[in-house]
């Protein structure tokens, strides 16, 4: 029989299909992408981590065991600590144009896409059941951990890939144990809670849904639009 997981990676097949073909990951793997479009991408994803942290947490305080509880923590901290530092060391290179961490966070704000899927994962972690939040949240180390390997495979024939570090990261053995420890927890939940799969299926396709929305966003470099005042319409009633 098959785990969650599983069914759940082959049904959001197509999506990320979707992703593997988008042109902000296809440059990013050939070493060819626009540094804005990369920046751009750096200063929404410090953002989001922040806010994925507070969903892991919230998922930790609502876990059924002592050990599932240590892990989302533990991922919750590498959000706070590990992968912002990832962040602000490549936001201060000069390829991007050296800008502390510390100023994005204070000045940049979430794109639509950004707030969108941070607010999901919240929310979701926060009110649905523990099986479902812990699906949710699965796709951002599932899907960055597959992105990374081959993104990896294809940066080490490039010497002097701009992007190696970021790809890197992902690729690490040690981001990848923990994409299979968070595999394992959710299909622990799902085994506990076979009741919750259909939400648990609608939960991962919408944050792999997610996953592809904001890359493209980084792609199209996104922002919220001006907003303009509307000029009320005359009226047509007499005096």
């Amino acid at each position: 029989m098959t785990s969650f997981g599983e069914r759940a990676w082959t049904a959001t097949a197509d999506a990320r299909a979707a992703i593997d073909e988008l042109p902000f990951l296809t440059g990013l793997g050939a070493g060819t992408l626009d540094p804005a479009m990369f920046r751009h991408y750096l200063e929404q994803d410090a953002l989001y981590l922040a806010g994925y942290a507070r969903a892991l947490s919230l998922l930790a305080a609502r876990a059924p065991d002592t050990a599932s509880a240590s892990f989302w923590a533990t991922s919750a901290v590498g959000c706070g600590v590990v992968e912002a530092q990832l962040h602000a060391d490549l936001l201060g290179e000069e390829l991007l144009g050296a800008v502390p961490l510390s100023g994005v966070l204070g000045t940049t704000t979430p794109s639509p896409t950004c707030l969108g899927y941070v607010s999901y994962l919240v929310a979701t972690a926060a009110t649905a059941p523990y099986a479902v939040g812990a699906a949710a949240v699965l796709p951002c180390f599932w899907v960055y951990a597959d992105v990374g390997g081959r993104l990896a495979r294809q940066a080490a024939t490039a010497p002097g890939h701009p992007y190696r570090r970021w790809v890197d990261a992902y690729a690490d053995g040690g981001f990848q144990e923990a994409t299979r420890q968070a595999r394992a927890l959710t299909d622990a939940a799902a085994t506990a809670s076979p009741q919750d799969e259909p939400a648990m299926q609608a939960a991962f396709a919408t944050a792999v849904r997610y996953e592809h929305a904001f890359w493209q966003a980084a792609w199209n470099r996104e922002h919220w639009p001006p907003l303009t005042a509307r000029t009320a319409a005359p009226s047509t009633m007499g005096a």
